[in-house]
């Protein structure tokens, strides 16, 4: 529907009401409508989980077509993140939003800064996605009330090609509102919690749940030692908690992510329920750590498993955990990966030690020699130190061809010395590249970086405290931020604007007329930046 189709309908029904209507504006509502498209988070949920379907069926096509999206711990930097993308880029297309169940516990519990342990409020999660929405939502208004004051503007010009492209904008308008990974950690508990849980994020507008084959009450961040897991039944009950919720509020199209933390995990807390030889509880066992035992040599407080006639006895640890044996992380992150698609997992997120392409290209072929369109999330994760990653990658990709590294220590890659070396360029295009590349080798759909605003917002601050309270004082401010925002075009250097003063002028115009009391008059200093 168009604008002009809209105002019309609109201006039809006020009509209908009669005189106690007459104050109420056609155009004004309509302009209300426009700002408000999205009426709850199921709304949202249900228009981005087309977006990803079309999404995922464009990179089965054609790999080149891999979508990316960046880790935001509020709403304000996910909405500046939006805006900075159509501004540079000129729409959201393949653009999405990752809630990181890190950066929660680490800058949104009420305990808190906490580690990636599951620890903080389950219910901070749902908060944050529709936090991360309203702003993205109030991004929405603020960019079509700037349209609608250049409308009105031109109209008085009695311009009527520029009013016809500004209405044009209008009807193509396209919204800062996007797909939303959203990280439900290992599940908060059972599977009845997980489904509690996911409802709440699917309310709030999450269209793909990510999930992760973790003990809830042992979880571990996917970078740190102490990863426990669980047999495939008791994470397979949690993937179907996670669909009953996404079918029960009629979103018949939401996106379970399935994550592995198997490649790091040797530790499970559970010997699996097993009905038969070679069935899937067999098959998780079949990973542990055993010792064949001797009847005669049975200890009090033993478990033990019986197998092809033997009677092995797991390794036990004194934290009550089981063992598996050394070497087994990549078979069993296959299994995993393929159990999930294949009991109502859409997409896979296995988590690596290291961002090397072979190393996850080796596992999702055998994976798609079962599933042929499996298909990754995969973390480019700052626990990587990316640099000396790749740089040891060159040296041995090099030393490996036989040409001449005697000039480099593979130890001290990392150091400045190495800057502008002709390694250092190679492994700097192998970083620039390597989203492209293993989207197309290794199965990556989407590629995102878990806390990336962590560092940006640690990193600017500490540059801001350098320059203001040292030698540079008031000048650190205005040369390192303001001056640039101006002329970088940051739609927040007008901060009044960015806070929906603007728009809450607009409404109390239509709300009292010539009697409304505006903020943005002659007087307001943001008018200092028009220019900007």
């Amino acid at each position: 529907m168009t604008y002009q189709v809209q105002k019309a309908q609109l201006e039809r029904t006020i009509a209908a009401q009669g005189a106690p209507w007459n104050a109420i504006d056609g155009e004004a509502a309509t302009r209300m409508q426009l700002q408000n498209r999205f009426h709850s988070g199921i709304d949202i949920a249900r228009y981005t989980a087309k977006i990803m379907r079309q999404d995922m069926a464009a990179y089965d096509a054609d790999p080149a077509q891999y979508t990316q999206s960046l880790g935001c711990w509020h709403g304000f930097i996910a909405q500046q993140k939006m805006i900075a993308i159509k501004k540079h880029f000129g729409g959201t297309k393949q653009r999405y939003l990752y809630l990181s169940g890190w950066m929660i516990a680490a800058l949104r519990s009420d305990f808190g800064p906490l580690p990636d342990q599951s620890m903080h409020e389950k219910t901070s999660v749902p908060a944050l996605i529709e936090e991360i929405y309203t702003f993205l939502k109030q991004a929405d208004a603020r960019e079509l009330g700037g349209l609608f004051r250049e409308l009105d503007a031109s109209r008085e010009r009695g311009d009527e090609v520029e009013t016809k492209r500004l209405e044009q904008a209008i009807d193509n308008f396209e919204t800062h509102v996007v797909p939303i990974i959203a990280d439900i950690d290992a599940g908060f508990g059972n599977a009845e919690a997980t489904y509690l849980l996911a409802k709440k994020m699917i309310e709030a507008g999450a269209c793909a749940i990510q999930i992760e084959n973790q003990v809830s009450d042992e979880k571990q961040c996917g970078h740190q030692d102490g990863k426990v897991t669980v047999p495939h039944e008791d994470f397979l009950q949690k993937i179907r908690a996670i669909r009953y919720a996404f079918l029960e509020l009629g979103i018949e199209d939401g996106i379970i992510v399935a994550r592995t933390d198997s490649l790091g995990a040797g530790l499970t807390k559970q010997i699996a329920y097993t009905k038969e030889a070679g069935d899937l509880g067999d098959q998780y066992n079949a990973f542990l750590d055993c010792e064949e035992v001797n009847p005669a040599e049975i200890n009090n407080g033993d478990v033990f498993l019986s197998r092809e006639g033997k009677l092995l006895r797991p390794k036990r640890l004194p934290s009550n955990l089981y063992q598996f044996r050394s070497g087994t992380g990549e078979d069993r992150c296959v299994l995993d990966c393929i159990t999930s698609l294949q009991n109502g997992a859409d997409l896979l997120w296995i988590e690596t030690e290291k961002p090397h392409i072979e190393q996850i290209a080796g596992m999702v072929d055998r994976i798609r020699e079962v599933v042929p369109n499996a298909k990754l999330v995969y973390n480019n994760s700052p626990s990587f130190n990316w640099t000396l990653n790749f740089r040891q990658q060159v040296y041995d990709a090099w030393n490996a061809e036989q040409r001449d590294v005697s000039a480099y220590d593979r130890a001290r890659l990392m150091s400045v010395d190495y800057d502008g070396s002709e390694l250092a360029d190679e492994a700097d295009e192998r970083i620039r590249t390597f989203q492209r590349d293993a989207a197309a080798r290794a199965g990556i759909f989407h590629h995102l970086i878990t806390l990336p605003t962590y560092h940006t917002a640690a990193l600017s601050t500490d540059n801001l405290a350098k320059e203001y309270f040292g030698e540079q004082g008031m000048l650190g401010y205005v040369k390192g931020v303001q001056r640039k925002e101006i002329r970088e075009g940051i739609a927040c250097v007008k901060h009044q604007n960015m806070s929906g003063s603007d728009i809450g002028d607009d409404h109390k115009e239509y709300f009292a007329g010539e009697a409304a009391l505006k903020a943005g008059g002659a007087h307001n200093t943001m008018n200092q930046f028009a220019a900007a």
